[in-house]
């Protein structure tokens, strides 16, 4: 089983790097099943009904997410309605959504788990608490089982890499939009990486239009965040094979690509 992992989708120029690389991706690492980060998809923050199912319709079979989730206001009245978007477990009981599912792909079952991290991220439930409950319902029905921890601080990520390890097939980072050169498989057969990177616009700041964001840092002073809509755009992802037998990784592998839409 070949799980392909794409990084956070910002904005049209994610989404339209998702459209035009991921068939052939997809064909090139024999990928079975495609999960994404879109808690960026919509204009660089949250998601709507709209972006979601874009790149459903482009061939993505699940979207996690983060601590934009919530700011577009369709994106938290459409939640409930789409079972294949999984947000963050550590959020409040009584949250929209769901924050780990499990999918049906060949035959196997695929569980995916999301949590936000707490160190210089908004407080929320402990990250490590919520996903080993989630973890151990979900081994009930299956032992792959991918985490999307989307958190700041590498320290977090490796930590929860090693707390997980033997128990999930992998556990990816999402949120910094900056690829890691540390992917690795963990001594008790989890596949890791503490960044899997960002999908948008490649001469940007994290997707941002970098003349927004150098006047911020030299003023101090309030400003709107832009996507940057034009140029090339970069894809980041990793691909994850698993024996769905054991549900130990058998090896993971990144990709950074630059793409001129």
């Amino acid at each position: 089983m070949r799980i392909l992992m794409i990084g956070d989708v910002v904005g049209r120029p994610g989404r339209h790097c998702v459209r035009d690389l991921l068939p052939r991706v997809k064909e090139n690492y024999c990928v079975d099943f495609t999960v994404a980060n879109g808690e960026n998809l919509a204009s660089g923050t949250g998601f709507n009904e709209k972006t979601a199912n874009e790149l459903f319709g482009y061939g993505v079979d699940a979207l996690t997410m983060g601590n934009h989730v919530w700011d577009k206001k369709e994106g938290v009245a459409y939640i409930n309605r789409d079972s294949r978007i999984v947000r963050p477990v550590n959020y409040p009981p009584g949250t929209p959504g769901q924050g780990y599912a499990v999918f049906a792909c060949k035959g196997v079952k695929i569980g995916i788990v999301n949590a936000n991290g707490r160190v210089f991220m908004p407080a929320l439930d402990c990250p490590f608490r919520r996903v080993e409950e989630a973890v151990k319902e979900l081994q009930a029905e299956t032992n792959c089982l991918l985490v999307d921890f989307h958190a700041e601080a590498t320290s977090e990520k490796i930590a929860m890499g090693r707390f997980l390890d033997g128990s999930v097939s992998a556990v990816v980072g999402t949120h910094t939009h900056v690829q890691t050169a540390d992917e690795r498989l963990l001594s008790n057969g989890t596949a890791y990486i503490s960044d899997v990177g960002m999908t948008g616009p490649y001469e940007s700041v994290l997707g941002i239009d970098p003349e927004i964001v150098i006047k911020k840092f030299r003023t101090q002073l309030p400003a709107r965040f832009e996507v940057l809509d034009k140029g090339a755009a970069q894809f980041n992802a990793v691909v994850i094979e698993i024996d769905p037998q054991t549900g130990y990784a058998v090896s993971i592998e990144r990709i950074f690509d630059i793409h001129q839409l």
